[in-house]
């Protein structure tokens, strides 16, 4: 650990709260119809694109009518996908003439992309034409990022109206968070990574004779387009296999900082978008209070872990002050490494610039648990709000039972119907990790794909599903994929996804439909130290209530073990 490593930490930090409130402004005045220059550059295409589509943009749906919009879209995307890849081998723009992939490859994939996971079970250079890449991955980055976006508005609307049988329009939302966010910020982002060296052509790969007189193949492509809207939308599919850890995505130390700052931007943005709408700014405060307090300790012992080097190369003379180079990139080293995997696993990204599993044993903890917490430390784009939404109705209520009256939070009142979709939203992931862990470890088909045996092989099956079920869609590395991982881990996409988002619609309607009631003097403030220190322990009781044991088999006694000197 350097200086210059925590010095890193706290420059990330600051800009991240600097951001914060430019882009939940953004936002907030999009969603509300005020876009300024860039509104009256695409107005006439929204207005046009909602009469092609047939879409009344005043008329707004129920909880239900927008959930059933979200679930259509999602369908069609899902079978728009596959189809690409099933048919691969036959369309344009495939210079390398790649085959097209198994179904049960493209059933993953389509899934994965769709639900804004992007895990990926394939090298994406080996695997993917470049129509693929453009045309049915990259345009689910679009899409299932601003899916993401419009909910968390909807589910703000839910807090923020009263009386109200609307929680505003799918489409509506949909088309201007693209149009108006993600669009021209990918466009600036992509032409800053072209500016630093990331390849956007259509050339085929380049033949090149290395110094030593070998040949090499270099694969290029459209990648700098593909990369911009992967961080801004917290998608994390990489153009090739090592991902942001390659040099055509992640070049210099520089396209580092900014990628991980764009993988942050809209979710803290998200934070002072939802003081704006229900009207209090401290409110988003408080809500990005608990974010980055998490977000702080996370890191610091992911650093600090990663500060120290392995035990078995201490015995053998090795300075321990050298750290765990393991599995980093010498251009980023362990600060911008550490900094890295606990961005991309605290913002629903996937995206990665070191392998995780090469990190000791508690720093390659810290990613697994951001995501056991259910990723709303800043989280994916509009998931980690309306996730971290559910926890906050948590602590109102158990605040509530602690005094003996009514929870209330924002002026509306938690009864049983809001509690039982919190619960159901919070509680059917993990239960769908944990289970399909306990299948993976126990079957065939799942250990045959283990490269690792004893604790570690355990946190590679863990971490898989964990990814998959957070949404996050970053890998432990070691596994092969095979048609079981395959498809379990799209059933654990799909269940991770739409548990989550289903209940936080219908919380949100319910909410919207009640009276808004005026704050009393018993009413428990939602702006101050006390919320944000009780937020921060139901969130880290409810975590380590559900995962605690599974991570003590896995990286708390390969810990110990390594202490002893047994390495796995």
């Amino acid at each position: 650990m350097t200086i210059t490593g925590w010095t890193l930490i706290a420059a990330f930090l600051v800009a991240t709260v600097l951001l914060t409130p430019v882009a939940g402004n953004a936002m907030t005045r999009v969603m509300g119809a005020s876009m300024g220059a860039v509104g009256r550059f695409f107005r006439p295409l929204e207005a046009g694109l909602y009469r092609l589509a047939g879409i009344d943009a005043a008329r707004e749906q129920s909880w239900w009518g927008y959930a059933l919009a979200m679930l259509v879209f999602k369908l069609v995307c899902f079978l728009v996908v596959y189809s690409f890849l099933r048919l691969q081998a036959h369309l344009p723009l495939n210079p390398l003439g790649l085959g097209s992939l198994t179904p049960d490859l493209a059933y993953n994939t389509a899934i994965s992309f769709m639900t804004n996971t992007n895990w990926q079970s394939y090298a994406g250079e080996t695997t993917m034409s470049y129509l693929s890449q453009m045309v049915a991955l990259t345009v689910q980055n679009f899409t299932s990022a601003a899916a993401g976006i419009a909910i968390a508005f909807a589910v703000f609307r839910g807090f923020a109206r009263g009386s109200a049988k609307t929680i505003g329009n799918f489409w509506v939302d949909l088309t201007r968070i693209t149009l108006y966010v993600l669009v021209p910020g990918s466009v600036v982002l992509a032409l800053f990574l072209v500016w630093q060296g990331v390849p956007q052509t259509f050339s085929n790969s380049i033949a090149v004779t290395t110094l030593e007189g070998a040949h090499q193949t270099i694969a290029v492509g459209p990648v700098a387009s593909q990369e911009a809207i992967k961080m801004l939308g917290t998608n994390g599919g990489g153009f090739f296999n090592t991902n942001s850890a390659h040099p055509f995505e992640n070049p210099t130390p520089l396209t580092n900082f900014i990628e991980m700052l764009a993988i942050f931007v809209i979710g803290g943005g998200l934070t002072s978008a939802f003081g704006r709408m229900v009207g209090d700014r401290r409110q988003g405060w408080a809500v990005f209070s608990v974010m980055a307090a998490l977000f702080v300790v996370g890191v610091a012992v992911t650093y600090w872990a990663e500060g120290h080097a392995n035990p078995a190369f201490a015995a053998l003379g090795v300075d321990p002050g050298l750290g765990n180079m393991e599995g980093k990139e010498t251009r980023f080293g362990i600060a911008a490494s550490s900094l890295f995997a606990t961005v991309t696993t605290d913002a629903s990204c996937g995206a990665v610039n070191a392998m995780h599993e090469s990190f000791l044993p508690l720093g390659g903890m810290v990613p697994l648990v951001n995501m056991m917490l259910g990723e709303v430390i800043f989280g994916g784009v509009g998931s980690g709000m309306y996730g971290f939404l559910l926890f906050a109705v948590v602590s109102v209520f158990i605040a509530g039972l602690m005094v003996g009256r009514t929870p209330e939070y924002l002026g509306k009142k938690i009864e049983a119907r809001e509690i039982k979709m919190t619960m159901l939203g919070i509680l059917v992931p993990p239960m769908m990790i944990l289970t399909m862990t306990a299948i993976a470890i126990v079957v065939a088909p799942g250990t045959s794909a283990m490269s690792a045996s004893g604790p570690h092989g355990f946190t590679e099956v863990l971490y898989e599903y964990t990814s998959a079920g957070a949404n996050n869609g970053s890998a432990f590395s070691g596994l092969t994929a095979n048609s079981f991982w395959n498809i379990t881990l799209g059933i654990t996409m799909m269940i991770g996804r739409f548990f989550v988002i289903i209940p936080a619609l219908a919380l949100a309607g319910s909410l919207a439909a009640k009276k808004t009631v005026a704050p009393s003097v018993g009413t428990f403030p939602t702006h101050g130290g006390l919320f944000i220190g009780l937020v921060i322990g139901v969130i880290l009781i409810v975590g380590g209530l559900t995962f605690l044991p599974a991570l003590a088999l896995g990286p708390i006694v390969e810990h110990l073990a390594m202490g002893a000197g047994t390495l796995y």
